[in-house]
């Protein structure tokens, strides 16, 4: 999650509960103890506290938090760790992307997967950033800025973006890959969502087939990182040998940039929030 400083000099945290409760999510599928939502919640608080000096300006970016649970107990075998790590750490953090708020231009890869049914895709572990390694660096080395997964099945339907989820929007209907174990259900796609709603479109949580893409007029990613991202196009070989680059609107009235505006105004007071969503650092 991150932190941000108001312009009245406030610290806000931003939906540290469902970071918690995702943790507690996380551990029970990979068999580790976890922390309350108490623990967690206190922890984080106490080390953004101990690091508000690093919190930026408003406006000039935020501290990013990583709260991370490790197996660090010896042993061999394949097993459940004996002793388990639970840490927080901090850092200043600007832009995630280096084209900062430029639009993205993203590859969609069709040899490499991200996740698969039965596997451990809705959960925030290791486990789904390792794999991605390799494909990402082949898509920086062409020059794109990340990675779109297709299903592992079908090789037919969007799941995610290596650190983000993914949405399409088509007049007034805002769609996106459907949470079925193997797509990460993020706590600004969630927020995201809501909002959308908040704003009268009409959002869909379905499975979302690559060949809709054509059709979109507008394509975004959130996360906790790079908070709502502008697409600008996605390129992919369309079942022939030659690639496709299909091209977004990224210019005018753009949904994404109104509801990134709410997002940001809550994250950092700008907007009451009545939602319960922030939780102010003393």
């Amino acid at each position: 999650m991150k932190a941000n400083r108001t312009q009245d000099g406030r610290i806000l945290l931003f939906r540290a509960d469902q970071n918690a409760g995702r943790m507690r999510h996380g551990a029970e599928r990979m068999c580790m103890p976890s922390p309350s939502v108490d623990q967690f919640i206190d922890a984080v608080k106490e080390t953004v506290s101990a690091n508000k000096r690093w919190i930026p300006p408003p406006g000039k970016g935020s501290l990013y938090v990583r709260p991370m649970l490790l197996g660090t107990g010896p042993i061999l075998g394949l097993a459940p760790a004996p002793e388990y790590t639970f840490l927080v750490y901090v850092s200043p953090v600007g832009y995630y992307f280096k084209e900062g708020t430029a639009p993205l231009n993203l590859y969609i890869e069709e040899e490499y997967v991200r996740a698969s049914p039965g596997g451990a895709g809705g959960v925030k572990s290791i486990t789904n950033y390792a794999p991605v390694m390799k494909a990402i660096a082949k898509a920086k080395d062409r020059g794109f800025s990340d990675v779109l997964y297709l299903d592992a099945i079908n090789k037919k339907y969007l799941e995610e973006v290596s650190s983000c989820n993914i949405f399409i929007v088509k007049g007034n209907v805002i769609s996106t890959p459907a949470t079925n174990g193997t797509i990460l259900e993020g706590v600004t796609r969630k927020s995201i969502i809501e909002i959308a709603k908040d704003h009268g479109y009409q959002v869909e949580e379905r499975p979302v087939a690559v060949d809709e893409l054509v059709d979109a007029d507008e394509v975004f990613c959130t996360g906790t990182a790079v908070g709502v991202a502008l697409v600008g196009s996605i390129t992919y070989r369309n079942k022939s040998i030659f690639m496709s680059r299909i091209e977004f609107r990224s210019e005018g009235r753009l949904v994404c940039q109104q509801l990134y505006s709410t997002l940001v105004g809550l994250q950092t007071g700008r907007i009451e929030d009545k939602k319960g969503w922030t939780l102010e650092i003393n």
